[in-house]
């Protein structure tokens, strides 16, 4: 990892933030740490980090508000790994639809959120192996959108670009690489995070229905992504290259 790679804590536990802080500088990351979403936005109009640790219970604006409104704002490709307060699925869910990367639960130790969070930064910065792309960057077109891969910008039929998170990108990427086939649960995993990566089942549905709400696309009558029941998804539409970009 190259030592100016930044973090920003958020976290109103001043323990927990200045021990996960000085511990990640000591790995040869850069830190920044905030007690509270006000303290967050004034860290990031200074400077854009590379991934956020998110704390889920915070004064104010709670963990899952601060994710939402991440993911809806400029900083929406910044990777996100949110700390939840007790390993409860209804938290891991909720922060995954918010549009969260990975989350840690409380209690937990430092090397195992170094893992998390270098195994996020790795799959942010490239495709997987299988994945990588060896042509020009594209436009790819299908029904009322298009996909330019150079910008990674999901661009309606009337020219607006539709905000997506790096994860939404890397599913849509799948979908539109493996058009007509069908790609079970595990296999998504593999292909949007890496094969070995420690996900629950729920994670990918979440995530598919979150690109079907960008892609406007009705989970009971898909034009799109079609679900199969016990095989996986299907992305159904025609995929067609408009140009390749030099």
């Amino acid at each position: 990892m190259r030592e100016s790679e930044h973090v920003l804590i958020v976290d109103d536990d001043r323990g927990i933030r200045e021990m996960v802080g000085a511990y990640l500088e000591k790995q040869g990351l850069h830190c920044t740490l905030a007690a509270s979403g006000r303290e967050m936005w004034s860290a990031l109009q200074r400077a854009t980090p590379d991934l956020i640790i998110l704390d889920i219970m915070l004064p104010g604006d709670d963990g899952l508000v601060l994710c939402r409104e991440l993911r809806s704002g400029k900083h929406r490709a910044v990777p996100i790994v949110m700390l939840t307060a007790r390993d409860d699925e209804t938290d891991r869910v909720v922060g995954l639809e918010m549009g969260a990367d990975d989350y840690v639960p409380k209690p937990f130790a430092v090397r195992e959120l170094l893992a998390r969070i270098r195994a996020v930064l790795r799959r942010t910065r490239m495709l997987p192996p299988n994945m990588q792309i060896t042509e020009a960057a594209r436009l790819l077109a299908f029904g009322d959108w298009q996909l330019d891969t150079a910008a990674r910008h999901l661009i309606d039929s009337e020219g607006v670009v539709v905000a997506m998170s790096g994860a939404e990108y890397r599913l849509l990427r799948v979908f539109l690489d493996h058009p007509q086939q069908v790609l079970s649960r595990d296999q998504l995993i593999g292909l949007t995070h890496g094969y070995g990566v420690d996900l629950f089942d729920r994670s990918i549905d979440i995530l598919v229905s979150r690109l079907r709400q960008r892609l406007l696309d009705d989970a009971r009558e898909p034009r799109y992504i079609k679900t199969l029941r016990s095989e996986g998804y299907v992305f159904s539409a025609a995929v067609t290259v408009l140009e390749a970009q030099a």
